[in-house]
């Protein structure tokens, strides 16, 4: 099974490599929004960088978009697991249309409501993790199994 774990540079990725004793015996290829992580990245194995975008930026999101393509039609993963931010959303929209499966677990940050990406991919994802069981209970299709991270 070929994993790819991605998420946005800083408190995103952190989060995501406190749970990497999950995937050891897989092969794994990591997907990260800015060069300032490549020597953290290079340690790990393949990797890759996206760029960053946002929703105020539609020229940066249309460049991420064609990375990820690029990026899910090299590695045709069978599983994208992400902790956010913007561009793993976008790969993991592009990932699902590729047949990939979607976990998302929701950054610990989110007390109150799901973050944006969040709420985006949620009609898309195999499973969606909220790290606030109230959040669990807000949501249709959203697990609470404990502080993931």
């Amino acid at each position: 099974m070929r994993i790819c774990l991605a998420a946005s540079a800083g408190g995103h990725l952190s989060q995501l490599l406190k749970l990497s004793n999950s995937w050891k015996k897989y092969d794994v290829f990591y997907v990260s929004t800015l060069e300032s992580v490549t020597q953290k990245l290079q340690k790990l194995g393949r990797f890759y960088i996206t760029g960053e975008c946002n929703r105020e930026h539609p020229l940066r999101v249309a460049k991420v978009l064609k990375n990820c393509i690029k990026i899910i039609l090299t590695e045709k993963p069978d599983v994208i697991i992400s902790t956010g931010a913007a561009p793993p959303c976008l790969l993991c929209l592009v990932g699902k249309l590729a047949h990939a499966k979607i976990v998302w677990i929701d950054s610990i940050a989110n007390v109150e409501r799901l973050s944006l990406s969040g709420r985006v991919i949620r009609p898309f994802a195999d499973l969606i993790l909220a790290q606030w069981s109230e959040l669990a209970v807000r949501y249709n299709n959203v697990e609470h199994i404990g502080a993931v991270i």
